[in-house]
């Protein structure tokens, strides 16, 4: 009777560690959206100006960059989760002091609405991502590259805003590489490729 025990437990091990290991991926992505949504809300509130948020989209950058290596491989370690939530933690600190610090933003300058809807649109494909990932549409693998996509993006528009201002032509460089990253996640999400 113990051996069956045994023999059944250690069959349902690796069920446990997949659901565990699913479940953390997607509280990743589900704390990227958040987090991308508190840069837009001190946009558009005025507590972050397009520097601020500029410097805190590159801090993302690396944050999805992380990801995506950890998940290239299809497997997150448990050192791998832990350094990604330590700079989750690090990143959602730095989003905390920049919306309380003296500094504010004109939510209705032209830069900062270009900001705002840049930001928005990642938002919207850290949604989409997330929605995958937890249906199953999309493999670990496929969610690897999706993050590096947005790391791409991210990166750029840190690079548009660290000097406090966005330009029209940096803001439709933006929108091609969004376009790009929108078409891939559309892809990766309906190919027939999913997580079993």
């Amino acid at each position: 009777m113990k051996i069956i025990k045994v023999a059944m437990v250690l069959a349902l091990c690796p069920l446990f560690a997949a659901s565990a290991f699913a479940q953390t991926v997607d509280t990743e992505v589900i704390r990227n959206v958040n987090q991308q949504e508190r840069i837009e809300k001190g946009l558009e509130s005025g507590a972050l100006n397009t520097k601020e948020a500029a410097s805190l989209e590159r801090k993302e950058a690396r944050v999805d960059h992380m990801e995506a290596h950890a998940l290239k491989d299809g497997t997150v370690t448990t050192q791998e989760a832990d350094r990604i939530k330590a700079a989750q933690n690090k990143t959602s600190a730095a989003i905390y002091n920049q919306k309380h610090d003296a500094q504010k933003g004109n939510p209705d300058s032209v830069s900062s609405m270009r900001m705002q809807e840049d930001v928005q649109r990642n938002v919207n494909q850290q949604n989409r991502i997330e929605k995958g990932v937890s249906s199953g549409a999309l493999t670990n693998q496929e969610a690897a590259k999706l993050e590096r996509g947005q790391a791409r993006e991210s990166r750029r528009e840190a690079r548009a805003g660290a000097d406090g201002h966005v330009s029209t032509a940096e803001q439709n460089k933006i929108q091609r590489t969004e376009d790009r990253q929108s078409r891939r996640i559309h892809h990766e999400k309906h190919d027939k490729q999913t997580k079993s």
